[in-house]
């Protein structure tokens, strides 16, 4: 816009910011910096936001919120969720070596994943006052999501026991996941635990050669084992903390297994008569008579 303008920045008004600067932005993020289409739309998004608000507090933009907020979307393919088999998944809680202190906190960090279906970044938040881990009783972790959204997921006895190990002595302020010098872990050094292991997992299941694995697809893999497993699509939204059912329905598109089995259930029934009604002899002969 600075440049188009031929203003700094810093000097740029709204007006500058015309509806054809915007198309020369956002062709620019597909042409210069060879963004997808997906980027092209999020960024869009965010200049209407950005137009809306103008509009609700400087009136005499309206004109140019219009012209700003009529910039369309492009139409791009709705990929399916990726998600792992059971066996991809299993593959991947097996592959730190838990003899070692660091791969006993990976496998932890994935299972506690698997168990609950957490953001990397709220895994990464969740300290030892979260956990709720009595040994009798049912365990279970508090876990703030986006907008400050808190909820409350159970959690496996295995997952429990595995915690209970790691947090150890610590104190209830600290994070339950810590780098290797005692830390927080960030979200970033989440991705990097679960990438790594996906590709030693891989040694193992093939599958997994094809397959990008990152922290959101072991989430993915959380609700699809989850829906496979009965559980209906409600209690599934309140586990992932998702604010509306229609984000969680995408999962109900994606387990082609579930949509085979829907259809073995509406089989029709074979024709079992074999043969047409002008075929029978003695029908065809008692209707001559007539």
């Amino acid at each position: 816009m600075a440049k188009e303008a031929r203003k700094r920045i810093d000097r740029l008004v709204v007006d500058d910011v015309t509806a054809d600067r915007v198309r020369l932005f956002l062709q620019n993020l597909e042409d210069a910096r060879s963004c997808g289409i997906a980027t092209r739309n999020q960024r869009l998004t965010a200049i209407h936001s950005l137009a809306r608000y103008i509009s609700a507090h400087s009136p005499e933009h309206l004109a140019w919120s219009y012209d700003v907020g009529s910039i369309s979307f492009k139409r791009t393919h709705t990929r399916l969720v990726p998600y792992l088999e059971k066996r991809e998944m299993d593959a991947i809680l097996a592959a730190p070596d838990r003899m070692t202190r660091l791969g006993e906190r990976d496998h932890a960090l994935l299972l506690f994943m698997y168990n609950t279906g957490a953001r990397a970044q709220e895994t990464a938040s969740i300290t030892v006052a979260d956990l709720d881990l009595p040994k009798r009783g049912r365990p279970n972790v508090r876990i703030v999501g986006k907008g400050r959204k808190e909820r409350r997921c159970p959690l496996w006895s295995r997952t429990a026991a595995v915690l209970r190990s790691l947090v150890g002595s610590q104190t209830i302020d600290k994070q339950v996941f810590l780098n290797r010098r005692g830390e927080s872990m960030t979200r970033f050094g989440i991705y990097e635990i679960v990438e790594r292991h996906a590709r030693r997992a891989a040694q193992r299941v093939s599958s997994l050669a094809n397959k990008r694995v990152s922290p959101h697809t072991i989430r993915h893999t959380t609700a699809t084992h989850l829906l496979r497993a009965g559980v209906d699509i409600n209690t599934i939204r309140c586990w992932l903390g998702h604010a509306s059912l229609d984000t969680t329905n995408v999962y109900a598109e994606v387990d082609l297994k579930m949509k085979a089995d829907a259809l073995a259930k509406c089989r029709i029934s074979p024709d079992r008569s074999g043969k047409r009604w002008q075929d029978d002899n003695d029908l065809m002969s008692f209707l001559r008579g007539l």
